[in-house]
């Protein structure tokens, strides 16, 4: 596997410290939920520049990184199925 970068690690326990924070219940879902546009740049960031193995290992390493992303994988099924509605003008 290659090397991940400081950033990667970085970003990832960023978003892995933050998530933490938020019980996994579903009202520290909701609350998760409410700051998660905060973290996308950073996710998205490694999403862009991380192999699949590296997603993989940072998912095992940092166990909140990887709640993230099922949250945001979540959000996306959603959207895409029309389960969650999307204001136009967005």
């Amino acid at each position: 596997m290659e090397q991940l970068t400081a950033e990667q690690r970085h970003l990832a326990k960023l978003i892995d410290e933050h998530v933490c924070k938020f019980p996994e219940t579903d009202s520290g879902n909701e609350q998760l939920l409410t700051t998660v546009y905060d973290y996308m740049a950073a996710f998205k960031i490694i999403m862009d520049s991380a192999t699949r193995l590296q997603m993989d290992y940072l998912s095992q390493q940092y166990p909140g990184f990887h709640r993230f992303g099922k949250l945001l994988e979540s959000i996306a099924q959603g959207i895409s199925t029309g389960a969650i509605e999307v204001p136009r003008d967005h």
